[in-house]
Order: structure tokens, then sequence, then C-alpha cells
């Protein structure tokens, strides 16, 4: 059995102004991300992790280098392109209550109905596009693995959100079915097959997080 872990990267200046980032824009994790970081960490330290893989912006690619520098061992890490948050366009850098103003259909679809999202008007990235350019990022680690390996990913909210549920077959439109993730939340996929089926062992879990849950750590 090949155990996946995802990982959403640590709190950031933005998600706590309710800014989307999207894969170009970016800020700075906050000084308490790295305690929480921390925690993550001492979590899956029993884990056997053997590789670590991380988007390359600056918010994942922290999380992932502080995580690697918490676990026990010599864990490689490396930063794949393909990993990065979607491609948001126009709204990247914008409050969420702008976007609401200025480009209402876009976001509801965007968060509520993403068989119905057409990112043409913001210049940005689909769900078909966004998985396209993910999931062989994640196939080919549990393709090469000879059914024993344990991995860890650091990645984005809504980009892992799409990712994970089309891995374990879920439609379209119900991406959102269990909602969204967390900031420094871990969730759990295992195969058998080397990838030709994912089972979901846990989404969104925060419980070794030591903090209480803002409504900003989601999303």
């Amino acid at each position: 059995m090949t155990t996946l872990y995802f990982v959403r990267h640590g709190k950031t200046q933005w998600n706590l102004e309710g800014r989307y980032q999207g894969g170009h824009g970016d800020s700075p994790l906050l000084p308490e991300s790295y305690q929480e970081i921390k925690e993550l960490a001492h979590f899956l330290a029993p884990e056997p992790i053997r590789h670590i893989y991380s988007s390359p912006l600056l918010r994942a690619k922290t999380t992932a280098l502080e995580l690697d520098r918490q676990l026990p061992g010599q864990i490689p890490i490396t930063i794949d392109d393909r990993l990065r948050e979607f491609n948001l366009g126009k709204m990247e850098g914008m409050r969420f209550t702008d976007v609401a103003t200025q480009f209402p259909a876009q976001l509801h679809a965007f968060r509520h109905a993403p068989a119905d999202y057409d990112p043409t008007v913001i210049a940005g990235e689909g769900f078909p596009e966004l998985v396209a350019r993910m999931r062989p990022a994640v196939d080919e680690v549990a393709q090469a693995d000879h059914g024993t390996g344990c991995y860890l990913f650091v990645s984005h909210g809504a980009a892992l959100t799409a990712l994970l549920q089309t891995l374990i077959g879920t439609p379209l439109a119900e991406l959102r079915s269990h909602g969204g993730l967390s900031n420094t939340s871990l969730t759990t996929l295992e195969t058998i097959d080397h990838g030709e089926h994912y089972r979901l062992v846990k989404w969104n879990d925060v419980h070794y997080l030591s903090k209480t849950p803002e409504a900003s750590d989601t999303i």
C-alpha cells in the first residue's frame, strides 16, 4: 500500500486579509504558522516519509522546507511546478469582497458550482486544466512506488481540493462535497494498485494543531 499525504501551506498574510493568492500571487507566512508547521511535523514524525514534493510558490515551498527541517532523517525534497495553485488571473491579489462585486458569477461557480466555472472573463485556469497538470505529479509517484512507500505533497487549498476529489473519483460538480482545506491541514489518500484507484483516509485533518480554528483558515 502506498500512502500519500497532502498538506495545504501554512497561513499567510493574504489568507488573513481575505485575498486570493492564486498561482502567481503570494505573501509570506504569518509568524504563528511556523509553530503550526512544527506541530504538524511532530504528528508526522513517526511516519517513514520517503520524499517531499512541493509547489514552487513561496508559501508552499517555505512550508515544505520547514517540514523537512523538523522531520527526522534526511528526506529528499523536489520542487514541482505542476503543484502550484490555480491561475486565478484578474482575481489574484484581490480581496474576496471585491471579487464578489466585480466577478460575482465567476466567484460563485469557483466556490460552489465548479462544473459551471468559466475562467475566461478573469483570464484564469479551469478545473480540467488544473487537474490535467497536477494529477501526473501524483500518479507518477504512485506508479513508481513498490507498494510500501509514504510520500508528502505540499500545495494549495483550491488546487488540492480539486485534485484530491478527482483522484478519489468525485464528479466535477461535487468537488466541494467534503468542504475546503485549512491551512497546515493534512489529507491522506492510499492506493494499493499504483494509482489506478485512490482511497480517501482522512480529509482536512487539523486535530494536531493547538490553535482554535478561524474562518480565514479554510478555503
